[in-house]
């Protein structure tokens, strides 16, 4: 192919899905499920430097991906229904179902619908930039104007309510989705963008396995305002800046060496909120299980590979049969029929 050859994506196989996007995704959920097991492991080295390493771009990578598959989205009443039936009502019933596991373990009974708890706050913030895709297509600078908008939220220490730390911060990475074509993935697919794709995450391994004691945990959890982490504003700013292009060179590099073709695991890429929504009542419980024999090395690997597994198994087709109702409600029962307008004259 010359310089001067315009890319072309890989066209999609019979199934009208491409496997590379549903290999991403599964790829992605299983550094989420890990990463939040390993959380409570942070006294190891490797623990703590592999937890910086993925939190630095595991979600956004799910939101870059979020933003690239919401391009279509209009405010016509088929997508606003999927809107509330997908994101909507399933956030209210994981805000009801977490709060479960506080009352048992810590005789706590707090339920807030406008303050996310734990996971479900990737629920609540999607459904914010959702709504706002319209305006960001109309925009003539979208990803700058979203950087500043990331940038002022650290200057202020906004309310939980609407996770809107993370709903701002975060909010690049939705935009820079929503920018990306079917060639950008396409260039992402060359041999020595793949080469250099795994270069680039092996050296962000050791990196962070360099630096981790010296970088807060705060930075890569987008929760907090600069004053909050204990920083001035110029420099949170630079800080954040910084996380906003190690993320998306990170996202980049993971996109590079993703499969695209189809895998053993392609399917259960396509039900990867499942395994999003789920895991996290497997590890509310299994951090109970922790003893001296997972504070170790080998101990922090097969927690890891433990999160693995139950990704896998939290996206298989029994587990959605049996959950379907929570994490996808069948909600046509609730809508009346679509309303066209009327034709005036």
């Amino acid at each position: 192919m010359s310089a001067t050859t315009p890319l072309r994506a890989a066209p999609a196989p019979a199934t009208g899905r491409d496997p590379f996007y549903d290999n991403a995704k599964f790829l992605a959920i299983t550094l989420v499920v890990s990463g939040h097991l390993i959380e409570d492991l942070r006294d190891v080295a490797v623990a703590h430097a592999a937890y910086l390493f993925v939190y630095t771009f595991h979600m956004p990578l799910f939101i870059v991906l979020s933003g690239y598959l919401s391009r279509n989205f209009t405010f016509s009443s088929g997508k606003a229904r999927k809107l509330i039936s997908a994101l909507a009502v399933p956030y209210v019933i994981f805000e009801l179902v977490y709060a479960l596991p506080r009352l048992v373990l810590y005789g706590k009974l707090e339920i807030s619908l406008l303050d996310p708890y734990y996971l479900t706050w990737f629920l609540m913030s999607l459904f914010l930039w959702r709504l706002s895709t319209p305006v960001w297509q109309q925009l003539r600078w979208p990803l700058v104007i979203a950087v500043g908008l990331s940038l002022l939220s650290g200057m202020s220490r906004l309310p939980d309510e609407l996770s809107m730390n993370r709903t701002l911060g975060l909010l690049p990475f939705y935009v820079l989705g929503l920018m990306l074509r079917p060639e950008h993935f396409a260039w992402l697919r060359r041999r020595r963008v793949r080469v250099a794709g795994a270069l680039t995450l092996a050296a962000g391994a050791a990196l962070a396995l360099a630096v981790h004691t010296h970088v807060k945990t705060e930075w890569i959890r987008w929760r907090h305002a600069n004053d909050a982490i204990g920083v001035d504003d110029l420099t949170g700013s630079l800080i954040r800046l910084g996380m906003l292009a190690v993320g998306a060179l990170l996202v980049a590099a993971f996109l590079a060496v993703t499969p695209s073709r189809r895998t053993w695991y392609s399917g259960l890429g396509a039900a990867t909120m499942y395994a999003y929504l789920l895991h996290g009542l497997v590890v509310k419980v299994a951090e109970r299980f922790y003893g001296d024999w997972a504070e170790t090395v080998p101990g922090v690997v097969a927690v890891a590979l433990f999160g693995v597994g139950l990704a896998a198994l939290l996206c298989t087709g029994p587990v959605r049969r049996v959950t379907r109702w929570a994490v996808e409600p069948e909600m046509s029962w609730a809508f009346t029929r679509i309303r066209r307008p009327a034709r005036s004259g």
